[in-house]
């Protein structure tokens, strides 16, 4: 008895038939957007630079368009001539 009048409320009346799944879409959506940046923020929370060693870093400047490449990583350009050549 109690279905029949449901389902007639729902097809006459638009905020039933709309409104209310778009604010479970919406409200679940931001829950679900919550714990899935959680995931995000403790995963990076997880990674210690400090584990790292720069020890042996080296900083190398890539070229610019206008550079040589070969002259800027510090080969000689004698020997890149003679083995294209």
């Amino acid at each position: 008895m109690f279905a029949p009048a449901v389902r007639r409320a729902l097809k006459k009346n638009k905020t039933l038939r709309y409104g209310v799944p778009m604010m479970i879409l919406v409200i679940g959506g931001s829950f679900g957007l919550r714990e899935f940046s959680q995931i995000r923020y403790d995963a990076v929370k997880a990674k210690k630079i400090k584990d790292s060693t720069f020890d042996d870093w080296k900083n190398i400047r890539g070229p610019r368009p206008w550079e040589d490449p070969d002259l800027l990583q510090g080969r000689d350009p004698q020997t890149l001539k003679s083995k294209k050549a």
